[in-house]
């Protein structure tokens, strides 16, 4: 049996949600070809009573529940790996809307991680305490709250899981992949040439490897520009560094 080179491990109240759409394209064709496996924890295993309770009433009142720290402790130590050194293996990440938003540069990073743990959170959160204690990066994906960390850990996981190597055929197509470059990914076209009156462009019609490129990159710089004056502005520092280095 072919040992995994990335290993993903999920905590998690429902862990019949995975592997879901992992299971499906390019990241179920790798989890079925031992690229990279997948392991998921019921962090109920880890409660302390017969009801299995993982939650609690917070301190200082208000709404909602809260993940107690000793049900979360528990499920850490047990589910987060241990490398041949007896260390902690690769990365624990905490999906929570405080944490800083996933882009491309921390999926790469975690892609050459040799593996991540992943705690999903529910209720209103996880006892602070235990996340001062084992201090995991904390990710979100945006400035939007989910009923749960399991969407999210889906979603960081197939980001990552992608940048594998070997699971995407060509390493070209990830190089021109929106974010790779500081841009957004340009104007894609196919077949038929022509649709309900609208044309592909000539450019790309001109079997002219250099002009295609420079349309392209022209074409990703204006849409960056327009609609992600951030990603942008970021790019422009970038290319302005460059040139003064």
């Amino acid at each position: 049996m072919t040992i995994a080179n990335f290993r993903a491990v999920v905590m998690t109240l429902f862990p019949e949600m995975f592997p879901g759409p992992l299971g499906f394209s390019l990241a179920g064709k790798a989890l079925a070809d031992g690229k990279w496996s997948l392991e998921t924890v019921d962090i109920r295993d880890f409660a302390r009573d017969k009801h299995r309770t993982v939650d609690d009433t917070p301190f200082g009142g208000g709404a909602g529940m809260v993940m107690r720290p000793d049900v979360i402790d528990a499920a850490i130590d047990a589910s987060w790996p241990h490398g041949p050194d007896g260390q902690r293996l690769g990365r624990l990440v905490y999906l929570t809307p405080r944490g800083r938003v996933l882009d491309q540069d921390m999926a790469r990073a975690l892609a050459v991680e040799p593996a991540v743990t992943v705690l999903c959170g529910r209720y209103e959160g996880v006892d602070q305490r235990v996340l001062d204690a084992w201090a995991p990066t904390e990710i979100s994906l945006g400035d939007f709250v989910l009923s749960g960390g399991e969407a999210a850990a889906i979603t960081l996981l197939d980001a990552v899981v992608r940048l594998l190597p070997g699971v995407v055929g060509k390493t070209e197509s990830l190089e021109e992949e929106s974010f790779e470059r500081g841009l957004l990914e340009y104007p894609l076209y196919t077949r038929p040439a022509e649709w309900q009156g609208r044309q592909v462009p000539e450019v790309l019609l001109s079997g002219h490897h250099a002009k295609v490129a420079n349309w392209r990159h022209e074409q990703s710089e204006e849409i960056t520009r327009r609609r992600r004056p951030d990603l942008w502005a970021r790019y422009v520092a970038a290319q302005n560094k460059e040139q003064e280095g």
